[in-house]
């Protein structure tokens, strides 16, 4: 079948986000054919170009979020009308309330944590009812109707980035404050909060204003897959909505659940805030309500699907895969550790939380005076460098007489190293180097990094956040995060059975090869293409010179390799193309057999004889 994968900041690009991920995920299913349409989100992202493309990847198309050129469409009365119909109802559905969940806001967030978002963990266990403003199933309604009557608006006339960006759209977001039933912080907005927010707005729909919605793209698929939520699944809802392609949606980390993080007091002005959140609530229910299936990663991203909105019957848990290979050696050689080590891996930042496990392991050394702490791993920008020389200035303190400085090493029981190092080569080393392995994060996703030290066959300590008691199952021990002493407690025990280590080292290696490999997560999505496509197949119209629809015109045999649309007959044609996205699709060279990039609209795989009938 054609698959169009959908990213936003992700793959194809080299430093995107999941972009291991989708890669293994395409290497994986190479009986498919995919279409790559990814959404950049900075110029440094696109300079530093793009990973190998398997052949049987027909094109990759990119668009930037970046930066838009204002594309000079120049609007009649009847567009105009129609922009202002469609714009201020959207502008409407989103000032009369947010569907983001009771507690989950930035102000709330703030007052949990006393202004320190970092310290927060949004888990969907401690979110309470959610908030139902008046006629919110209507709201749902006239939010989508607005947004699909934006993109056909779009499509007809060439893109939306002039208007959106004029006069008249900030003046019908200030009526849509203004109006009676408003956001009680939406009425205080200002006219720089006014400006702030309508930039957003503009830069959030552009995917609207994309050609990838013709009948030789996106409407040729058999299926479109997400990434991510949000605006990478923006794309998905416009192929639904003109050529009824079935949407698939993939959440690792929720993309709300990132916007309402970067909402934090002091970055925007509260009437900004409310109306940013309002809106990706507002898009994040309708990308819920429509897609056939959604697939979070763990049980921490599925309870926020369902508390915004989506349906329990289409949700499917799958566990993101992991290369297993490389951690092998170390995972049947456990006796390779030190048995008095304990090993932090990881990306140094305050979310990781290193000072309470330095306290706690100055709690550690009063029981086990031979104890020695491991830090592996490097800050990824300015906070995570300050942060760093925090947590070893801390060090130092905590351990004086064993300290030559303030920020030297020596013989400190706690070392700062990176991969790459003599004593860390590489990252099943780092794992290899201690007899347990100490997550002390207050805030997570998926642990990434417990998986990893799973597949090594070690011990584990973790606290209790994010998808971390679903990954680790009992085959770890866990304690609160911010709590030093039942870390240190938890941390004592391992260290002083070393057969309990084993054992749970034993379990939580095979508990990995179970449910966390690259196999698993390409067998899951492989079903759920077949389930979908099965159940939803694409019924494409095909027209003759007159415009009328041809019968029979897309046979079974489409689906073989090769163009099967005579003279007589065309395809439904397709928008036009904004003047700031990037050029005609890249395509890769085929592989023998392989579907060209530029087949048209012929039905691709299983849902062949469905979709001739």
């Amino acid at each position: 079948m054609r698959i169009g994968l959908l990213t936003e900041g992700g793959y194809p690009y080299v430093n995107g986000d999941a972009g291991p991920w989708c890669d293994r995920l395409v290497r994986g299913l190479g009986q498919h054919e995919f279409d790559v349409y990814a959404l950049s989100r900075g110029r440094r992202q696109t300079q530093a170009g793009q990973v190998p493309i398997p052949p049987h990847v027909g094109r990759v198309r990119t668009a930037p979020l970046w930066t838009a050129r204002d594309d000079g469409v120049t609007y009649g009365r009847r567009a105009r009308r129609r922009f202002t119909d469609s714009y201020g109802e959207l502008l409407e559905a989103v000032c009369a309330g947010a569907t983001v969940p009771s507690g989950t806001g930035p102000d709330a967030a703030s007052a949990r944590a006393g202004g320190d978002l970092s310290g927060v963990d949004f888990g969907a266990d401690a979110v309470a009812e959610e908030v139902s403003a008046s006629g919110a199933p209507d709201l749902a309604d006239r939010f989508g109707n607005a947004l699909y009557g934006l993109a056909e608006l779009a499509r007809d006339k060439g893109g939306l980035v002039g208007a959106l960006r004029s006069d008249t759209a900030v003046r019908l977001l200030e009526r849509a404050c203004r109006a009676p039933g408003a956001l009680h912080t939406a009425r205080e907005a200002r006219v720089p909060d006014l400006l702030a927010v309508t930039t957003h707005l503009e830069r959030a729909l552009r995917p609207l204003s994309l050609d990838w919605y013709g009948d030789d793209d996106l409407g040729a698929a058999d299926l479109c897959h997400a990434a991510s939520g949000g605006l990478a699944a923006l794309p998905g809802l416009l192929a639904r909505h003109f050529s009824g392609v079935p949407l698939l949606v993939t959440e690792y980390g929720v993309r709300l659940r990132s916007h309402l993080l970067t909402l934090a007091p002091g970055t925007a002005a509260p009437a900004v805030r409310a109306l940013l959140a309002a809106f990706h609530g507002r898009l994040t229910a309708e990308i819920y309500r429509r897609a056939e299936i959604l697939t979070p990663g763990n049980a921490h991203a599925r309870r926020w699907q369902e508390r915004c909105g989506a349906d329990r019957a289409r949700i499917r848990t799958v566990f993101p895969g992991m290369e297993t290979a490389r951690f092998t050696e170390v995972g049947e050689s456990p006796d390779r550790a030190d048995p008095d080590t304990l090993v932090w891996v990881g990306r140094v930042e305050p979310a990781k939380d290193l000072v309470s496990l330095l306290h706690a392991f100055a709690e550690v050394r009063k029981e086990e005076p031979g104890a020695r702490l491991r830090i592996v791993g490097g800050p990824a920008d300015a906070e995570g460098e300050e942060y760093l020389g925090h947590c070893r200035a801390l060090a130092a303190q905590l351990f004086p007489d064993e300290a030559e400085g303030v920020h030297a090493v020596g013989c400190n029981p706690v070392s700062f190293e990176e991969i790459g190092g003599p004593e860390a080569p590489d990252l099943p080393d780092a794992y290899a180097a201690g007899a347990v392995v100490v997550l002390s994060s207050v805030v997570e996703g998926f642990p990434v990094g417990l998986v990893e030290a799973m597949l090594c066959g070690r011990a584990t300590v973790s606290t209790d956040v994010g998808a971390v008691v679903e990954v680790i199952g009992g085959t770890g021990l866990v304690v609160p995060p911010r709590n030093p002493r039942a870390l240190a407690e938890a941390c004592v025990a391992l260290l002083r059975d070393p057969e309990r280590r084993e054992r749970l080292g034993a379990a939580a290696r095979a508990r990995a090869l179970e449910l966390f490999t690259v196999e698993q997560n390409v067998a899951a999505f492989h079903g759920i293409y077949l389930e979908i496509v099965s159940r939803c197949p694409v019924r494409r119209v095909v027209l003759d010179e007159a415009g009328d629809p041809l019968p029979f015109a897309t046979p079974a045999e489409t689906h073989v390799p090769g163009r099967w649309h005579g003279p007589s007959a065309r395809v439904r044609p397709s928008g036009l193309a904004p003047g700031w996205a990037a050029g005609g699709p890249v395509r890769a060279a085929p592989a023998s057999g392989a579907v060209p990039a530029a087949v048209p609209r012929g039905v691709h795989g299983p849902a062949a004889v469905e979709g001739a009938r």
